[in-house]
């Protein structure tokens, strides 16, 4: 017997009897998309007790959700452990802890109603009901909801806390109670992480986990504050806002989003925790230990800054020139725009179809600034989409080097970010991250077209959902509901694309090759 406990699995055995916890099947995947369900329903379960102080409409819906993912959460983390921490098969554990959440996070909006309109059969409620659910999780801030005084309060509010857990990452946050993962563990915060890498700010892995979340959680109750002391939003809109702020997410309790509260000083606070919140928490930790230079030092956060002061003075002075609009109302609309979709927020500040800050009714010129703003996003190990800075100045980087290269055959020349050499490992992976990436927008550009949509509006969206912007243009505008511009099967696709884009690609398509792996070496075994 005492030589059992020197084999692998003795000490496994006695590693999970210490811990108090039956022995299950090792299982790196089911066990963090247990863990993720039982967070998942914490946040239904606090969102009851919104909805009974309120309306409480939608209380029995939130509570027998909360039920029904913290059952299948508890038991898949009661029966697993963790096993392989194998490259492939963390990132399949982040994908389909994704894809979970997504589907059990639909469930409360398919019990309450929320899509259930007359006309509308239950294949039609599910669907909406999976998008609002990928939308949220992912942070992406697209919406099918039309009618957005029909659900509850508590309802609202977990839609809204749905894009704080997708913000930082909910699976970062399981981390933190997941030590004895080890350099595993930070392989799932680079698989999660929306950005090509993430730093190990601490010795232990859970340690840099919680520093994230630390700072995280802090800046969503700075916005919070800073919005509830300000003229306009209560406690109620402050939290929310709060929450999707905090997340670069866009979702909002009110159909006008932002401009529901037609005030100059919500939106400037709302601009402060856009821009926190794209900026690399990396910085962000350095900072809080002191390190303030590290913001100017960093080359990426440099450039990001320039892009959007340069953006947004281009569109300003497009929609002040093109736009039957004075200087002011020009200066507000455009920056706040251009912020919002720079950091992939997006928030809008429009106060109805055809105004100010509709940009989907802009000049074209403003339009495919906005387009460009999709593409690149913010920071690296930031809460906002996109390729992220750091990729496109790599890119413009390799371009720079082709054309030299041009011109002296012979000569060596580096790729450098930030006076740094990057290694050619790197640079041939985000030129193959890049290939995919514009190989999936041609994909689902002609996909949307196939499936009803037209080619400006299914360009524009595409764009949109990969770099989990959330309004597109055309009839996917920040005034306009998806449910109106897509069909079903369109709208699971765009579901689809918001997960990919939110998990940046590579831990998608390796989420499908590890249990292929694993099925075919059993069926050889």
């Amino acid at each position: 017997m005492r030589g059992f406990w020197r084999t692998r699995a003795g000490q496994a055995r006695r590693a999970t009897m210490l811990h108090g916890t039956p022995v299950g099947r090792p299982s790196t995947a089911l066990h963090v998309m247990g863990l993720a369900l039982i967070f998942v329903a914490a946040g239904m379960a606090i969102c009851v007790l919104i909805e009974l102080a309120s309306t409480n409409q939608d209380s029995g819906a939130l509570a027998l959700g909360a039920v029904i993912s913290g059952g299948v959460g508890g038991l898949l983390w009661w029966r697993t452990r963790v096993g392989s921490t194998r490259t492939r098969d963390v990132f399949a554990a982040v994908g389909w802890t994704w894809a979970a959440m997504t589907l059990f996070g639909a469930v409360p909006y398919v019990l309450a109603g929320t899509f259930a309109t007359p006309g509308v059969d239950f294949v039609e409620q599910l669907v909406n009901s999976i998008f609002e659910s990928a939308s949220g999780y992912s942070s992406t801030g697209s919406t099918v909801m039309e009618n957005f005084e029909r659900p509850g309060r508590g309802l609202m509010m977990y839609r809204q806390l749905s894009q704080w857990y997708g913000g930082m990452g909910i699976v970062v946050l399981a981390v933190t109670v997941l030590p004895y993962l080890g350099v595993g563990g930070l392989d799932l915060i680079a698989a999660e992480a929306p950005g090509p890498s993430s730093d190990r700010l601490a010795p232990r892995v859970s340690e840099t986990a919680r520093q994230l979340w630390s700072i995280y959680a802090l800046s969503t109750v700075g916005v919070t504050v800073a919005l509830f002391v300000v003229p306009g939003p209560g406690l109620y809109d402050s939290i929310a806002h709060g929450l999707t702020t905090a997340a670069t997410g866009g979702f909002s309790p009110y159909a006008n989003s932002i401009g529901h509260f037609d005030s100059l000083l919500v939106e400037l606070v709302i601009i402060a925790g856009m821009l926190f919140g794209a900026v690399n928490f990396a910085l962000h930790w350095r900072a809080a230990h002191g390190d303030f230079g590290a913001y100017a030092r960093d080359s990426e956060l440099r450039t990001f800054v320039s892009l959007i002061v340069g953006a947004a003075a281009v569109v300003v002075a497009v929609l002040w020139l093109s736009e039957p609009l004075g200087g002011g109302e020009a200066l507000r609309a455009g920056v706040f725009n251009v912020i919002s979709l720079g950091t992939s927020t997006g928030f809008s500040n429009a106060m109805g179809a055809e105004s100010a800050g509709d940009f989907a009714v802009w000049a074209p010129a403003a339009q495919m600034v906005i387009l460009m703003l999709f593409v690149v996003g913010a920071s690296a190990g930031s809460t906002s989409g996109g390729i992220k800075v750091m990729r496109a100045r790599v890119l413009a980087g390799h371009m720079m080097r082709s054309i030299r290269h041009t011109q002296q055959p012979r000569a060596v020349f580096a790729v450098k970010h930030g006076g740094v050499a990057v290694s050619e490992d790197l640079v041939s992976r985000v030129a193959g991250f890049f290939l995919f990436y514009v190989l999936l927008i041609c994909f689902g550009a002609v996909a949307l077209t196939m499936l009803g949509g037209d080619l400006n509006t299914s360009i524009g969206t595409i764009i949109s959902v990969l770099g989990n912007m959330g309004p597109a243009l055309g009839e996917a505008g920040p005034t306009s509901s998806y449910a109106e511009a897509f069909s079903q099967p369109a709208r699971l696709l765009l579901a689809a694309f918001m997960l990919i884009g939110r998990l940046e690609i590579f831990p998608v398509l390796l989420m499908f090759a590890a249990p292929y792996r694993t099925a075919r070496a059993a069926l050889h075994g």
